[in-house]
């Protein structure tokens, strides 16, 4: 191990640490939910990651988003990869800078234990639904996690034994309610502590 991981291996069973080494991550996004989420993923120690996302970073992303004015007009799989590199270097990372579609999903995410939807809209979310609900793989998907108000909680919920959804289940993004770091990051953190939490219970 190198020294990062020796470190953040000391917070673990030695046998939750193997696990979390072990899974398959599959991320679908990697704006505001996507890339805060890897960065939490990744400095709990995993380190097995497949990443999709088609978009460059734009400057009005930089608001939620996990990335910096100098990588404006990068791929985001790229710099994010980057990112996490340098967090631990020996992370095993799949970038690919493609648009899903019902056309090349079965290509990707085939392998992956865990899945993260981390998409802004409703047709993506469902394809991953569609696609690998019936499989299982643990889903954890993004919904209803805008605005400023906090008078709609953001909570886990358990859908099915392999499916969780992750926000408010309402507020999602519109004038009245823009995409801000606050409630965007603390979504992505639960989506990272509830695959955490399901994963290391396996070894008690």
């Amino acid at each position: 191990m190198n020294p990062f991981e020796k470190s953040i291996s000391s917070y673990f069973s030695p046998e939750q640490f193997t696990l979390i080494q072990k899974i398959k991550i599959g991320i679908a996004g990697a704006g505001g939910l996507g890339s805060n989420l890897a960065v939490c993923l990744t400095r709990c120690g995993f380190k097995n990651f497949e990443i999709i996302d088609s978009d460059v970073i734009e400057t009005k992303n930089l608001n939620r988003q996990y990335y910096f004015l100098d990588e404006v007009g990068q791929a985001k799989v790229t710099a994010l990869a980057e990112r996490l590199k340098k967090i631990n270097p020996d992370i095993n990372i799949i970038t690919k800078r493609l648009r899903l579609s019902s056309a090349n999903i079965g290509q990707y995410f085939q392998d992956r234990e865990v899945l993260f939807e981390a998409f802004d809209n409703v047709e993506s979310k469902s394809l991953l639904l569609e696609h690998f609900g019936s499989t299982d793989k643990l889903l954890i998907f993004g919904n209803g996690m805008a605005g400023i108000s906090n008078q709609q909680e953001i909570k886990i919920k358990k859908i099915k034994e392999n499916i969780y959804f992750v926000g408010d289940g309402q507020t999602q993004v519109s004038s009245q309610n823009p995409p801000l770091a606050p409630r965007v990051t603390a979504c992505a953190a639960l989506m990272a502590s509830c695959a955490l939490e399901i994963i290391t219970q396996k070894t008690s």
